[in-house]
């Protein structure tokens, strides 16, 4: 898959379609859905990047970056959210039972999430769940968390921490247990699914105004996010245009 670099991360250049047939069908990789947010915070943190950078695929979430890649590098990149990709995986995977885990968030939102995904998808194969307490990386890492995955190895691991946490543990996942499944970090897509946040209008999505919906709903949550570092995207993208 090619990838292209934007800010100091290279991303992949990708579509959904294609993203959902690979996690349905190979394994073994580390999938990093990448906002403004992203790699504002990777620009600006070598750690954080080199994390960011060792996982397989890095989506071009988000309109920002999306718009990022098609200017720079002349492709017809299109958004590759978190929320589609999760939607469309699992319907790609009813055709080959692709085995379902669920790690993070809160057992209130995940059983609703379950629940909802039980009603739309029948024949989901969903092998279980872990809803551990707020932790660092390392409690997260215990057995009292880990050994459910280890004992089932699900063909793909969807992780909802919020973002870098969730990429953290899916790098230290990924280097300490041998696991043959696809790992992902999909943050507030648990939410959305289970009702609990009222995700964003898909065409405000394709015209770049997400960011304001969310905002109204968690303003002091995601201010910085969407008010510092979206702005900080815009300067370091126009350094980056203009240094071609």
């Amino acid at each position: 898959m090619q990838s292209v670099l934007i800010l100091n991360t290279d991303i992949s250049v990708t579509n959904i379609d294609e993203i959902s047939s690979i996690l349905s069908h190979e394994n073994s990789l580390a999938v990093a859905i990448c906002n403004a947010n992203t790699l504002v915070r990777c620009y600006r943190d070598e750690k954080l990047n080199k994390i960011i950078n060792s996982f397989n695929i890095k989506c071009p979430d988000g309109f920002p970056v999306a718009r990022a890649s098609k200017h720079l590098y002349k492709n017809n990149q299109k958004r590759v959210d978190g929320y589609n990709v999760f939607y469309e995986t699992i319907k790609k995977g009813l055709e080959n039972n692709t085995s379902h885990y669920f790690f993070g968030n809160t057992e209130s939102i995940t059983k609703k999430m379950i629940s909802k995904l039980k009603i739309e998808f029948p024949n989901i194969n969903i092998l279980g769940y872990t809803c551990p307490p707020f932790l660092n990386l390392e409690r997260l890492m215990d057995d009292n968390y880990v050994n459910d995955l280890k004992s089932k190895n699900p063909d793909i691991i969807w992780v909802s921490l919020g973002f870098p946490k969730q990429e953290k543990f899916i790098s230290k996942l990924k280097d300490e247990i041998n696991l043959d499944s696809n790992l992902i970090g999909i943050g507030a897509v648990f939410e959305w699914v289970a009702g609990t946040k009222i995700k964003a209008p898909e065409f405000l999505a394709n015209i770049g105004l997400e960011w304001i919906f969310r905002l109204i709903q968690e303003p002091k949550r995601l201010f910085r996010r969407y008010l510092i570092d979206n702005f900080l995207f815009i300067i370091y993208f126009i350094k980056q245009y203009l240094s071609k």
